[in-house]
């Protein structure tokens, strides 16, 4: 393993806060080790950072932490888990409950109150705080998350984003001394994501909380960290400070970096820049004019058939929610064969609303909804089943087999549709086969969604509607996921895709549609990434001022080398 000693600047090492040693670990009922061979110590005050692949121990490792391994999941322990010092043994781990706050991934098992104000102050209520103390705590945190005008709202009515934030401030109400963060922006728009990630940088650096954060969102976190942990197949590959592990992670074609780092750790850049505002100090190095003019026009993934065939169109559709306000206000959406069409915007700005419109889940107050020429009004579901393959945002939704082989065999059944080597195809394409007779429900939350999407995918619809695919899944795996929806696309079929991972739409989308309170606030090709201000990939707030048509990290290399990566490695 690659690392890091733990000196202080004085040469001498430190007690640690939090300390693991010689640790495996194995889940109830499985015959493979979920953490192995774990040595780690996390210092008071560190912002440790956590990336890998789905399923590689990120949430076993969170678990471990927080003290619910094995006390609450069950399973085989040995090593030790050190606190302060002192050696934790059998219950004394849940002691870690005390000191340790925990947000899951899925925010939905963390709600158990009907109201966002009683889900706050439900852990202090546990804990016996006085109620003018408990009162200042909620009043706090629900203004530094800005959720003071939901403080009355029902739970289950909140988005996925909102749940996210409420189980975040219902954790930071406690005041623990680590917070661990298992990808808390993942149903995050850019703008949440940013405002929470500062928030959670502002709780490290300024009230001194030790955090450690599990992320697939990179470009947003990569520079706050104190150190980068890699984990691979349950154990800790690499351990060093981000920049160190970035280069390290290019020469082992490791993918887990946001596109700035990469960008420089691919050119070999003796600096490794974590930031925008850095890299744009250092990306003058690399533009000489006669790198510039080696520049090409690089292809994109998608690209609307000749023959213009509309496959989808919603014509002026309003919706409004029974009992509440108008959620869709007028939008109008025509959707051309082969397309690979990304809808973003701000959580709660409507588009799972017309999401589930589009696939004819929701019939709307007013306008129409046509597939293939055909009222969904009119279409039977069976015949919507088979035309659109429509993907929620809770992966749960689609998961209620034995396995994962099951749920794909129970969809072509469903509509009456043989196998013939589909499931296995589906499977290996997003590198499901080797989980294909596990139970979905012992999964990690990245792999449930990649099997939920695997089982729409399997009866081949040729409309693709996506709610957030991406969200909990890693960078490898989005790009296997980017390059099995452009085959997609390719073939004559058509994706629609709501996500808030700007990253994803700048690399594999044709045209991007944002949507702003209901309405259409833009719609165009990809270019309208580059122009945008939130909503910029990275790679584009790197150049610029520069160079408009970047976009990507291959962009970006081809922009500075001319496609001859060498050039600039040498300098």
């Amino acid at each position: 393993m690659f690392g890091v000693p733990f000196d202080s600047e004085l040469g001498v090492e430190t007690l640690a806060l939090l300390e693991i040693q010689n640790l495996n670990y194995q889940y109830p009922k499985s015959s493979d080790l979920a953490l192995r061979n774990i040595n780690l110590k996390i210092d008071e005050g560190e912002f440790l950072l956590v990336v890998g692949g789905s399923g590689s121990g990120k949430s076993s490792l969170a678990r471990l932490l927080a003290g619910l391994i094995p006390e609450f999941y069950g399973g085989k322990i040995q090593g030790k888990l050190l606190f302060q010092g002192k050696e934790l043994k059998g219950d004394e781990r849940l002691a870690l409950n005390s000191h340790v706050g925990i947000v899951f991934q899925d925010p939905e098992k963390q709600l158990v109150m009907t109201s966002v104000e009683a889900e706050i102050a439900f852990g202090l209520e546990n804990l016996g705080v006085p109620r003018q103390e408990m009162f200042r705590r909620v009043a706090e945190v629900m203004t530094f998350l800005n959720l003071a005008h939901l403080k009355k709202e029902f739970t289950a009515n909140l988005s996925g984003g909102e749940k996210q934030k409420v189980a975040l401030a219902a954790v930071i109400a406690m005041h623990p001394r680590i917070l661990v963060l298992d990808e808390p922006t993942s149903q995050l728009d850019p703008v949440a994501a940013g405002e929470l990630l500062d928030f959670v940088e502002y709780l490290n650096k300024e009230l001194g909380y030790t955090v450690v954060l599990i992320e697939q969102r990179l470009e947003r976190c990569f520079h706050l960290a104190d150190r980068l942990l890699v984990m691979e197949q349950g154990e800790i590959i690499c351990d060093g400070p981000p920049g160190d592990v970035a280069r390290w992670q290019v020469g082992h074609k490791i993918p887990f970096i946001p596109p700035v780092a990469r960008f420089f750790a691919s050119l070999n850049s003796p600096v490794i820049p974590l930031t925008v505002k850095d890299g744009r100090q250092e990306l003058n190095k690399y533009l000489t004019p006669g790198l510039q003019e080696k520049s090409k026009t690089r292809q994109r993934f998608s690209a609307v058939k000749d023959k213009n065939r509309v496959v989808l169109q919603g014509k002026d559709l309003w919706y409004t929610y029974p009992g509440g306000a108008e959620v869709i206000r007028g939008q109008s959406l025509c959707v051309e064969e082969g397309e690979f069409v990304v809808i973003l915007g701000a959580n709660a700005a409507g588009k799972s609303t017309l999401l589930k419109l589009l696939a004819g889940l929701f019939k709307p107050d007013r306008g129409s909804v046509r597939l293939f020429g055909k009222d969904t009004r009119q279409l039977p579901l069976n015949e919507l089943g088979r035309q659109v393959g429509y993907l929620s945002q809770n992966p749960n939704d689609y998961l209620f087999q034995d396995t994962v082989e099951d749920e794909l065999l129970f969809t072509l059944h469903n509509f009456q549709l043989a196998d013939e080597g589909k499931c296995e195809e589906i499977l290996k394409r997003l590198n499901l086969y080797g989980l294909r007779h596990k139970n979905p429900r012992d999964l990690s939350s990245g792999e449930r969604q990649r099997v939920a999407l695997a089982s729409i995918m399997v009866a081949g619809p040729p409309l693709l509607l996506l709610d957030e695919p991406t969200r909990g899944i890693d960078y490898r795996l989005k790009k296997e996921l980017g390059s099995s929806l452009h085959e997609i696309t390719a073939s004559e079929g058509t994706v629609v895709m709501v996500t808030h991972d700007v990253e994803f739409a700048a690399e594999y989308a044709s045209r991007v549609v944002m949507v702003f309170d209901g309405m259409v606030a833009c719609d165009g090709s990809r270019d309208i990434l580059g122009e945008s201000i939130f909503y910029a990939p990275q790679m584009a707030r790197l150049f610029r001022g520069t160079a408009a048509d970047v976009l990507t990290v291959d962009e970006g290399l081809e922009k500075v080398t001319g496609g001859d990566l060498d050039v600039c490695q040498t300098r």
